[in-house]
């Protein structure tokens, strides 16, 4: 294996960060839905609400994974430039690896939620099609 320098798990910084930010705004956005289908569901009792609600819970989930994941990834980018700066070079770079593999994670995760949002989304205009070609 080629030596790798404290630079290299550095490198991961920026992208994890921007990734978290947009994570951080996708869940704050569907919290936001949620809230609103929830008043919404209380003036009118509508089981179309209840499951845009299952289906928003879902995503949250993943989204929650997706953090979870991409912050061990930045924990793991932190452990190699530590082992890197203490001079363990197999340990750093293991540790990169695993910083790696945790990000492929979260960002397939991500993958997985964008699908089901696209999903989500597709029914609504589904629906709303119907709507109006009706007479």
């Amino acid at each position: 294996m080629e030596i790798i320098s404290l630079t290299t798990p550095a490198l991961l910084f920026p992208t994890v960060s921007l990734l978290m930010l947009a994570y951080t705004n996708r869940f704050l956005t569907l919290a936001t839905i949620i809230r609103n289908l929830y008043d919404r569901y209380h003036e009118k009792k509508d089981n179309n609400l209840l499951a845009q609600i299952d289906n928003l819970r879902y995503r949250i989930y993943l989204i929650r994974n997706m953090q979870i994941f991409g912050v061990m990834s930045l924990l793991m980018c932190v452990v190699s430039m530590f082992a890197l700066f203490a001079g363990w070079v197999d340990g750093g770079a293991w540790s990169f690896g695993i910083a790696l593999v945790l990000m492929i994670i979260s960002l397939g995760i991500s993958l997985r939620e964008l699908q089901i949002s696209v999903g989500a989304l597709d029914l609504l205009l589904t629906d709303l099609e119907k709507n109006e070609h009706l007479p």
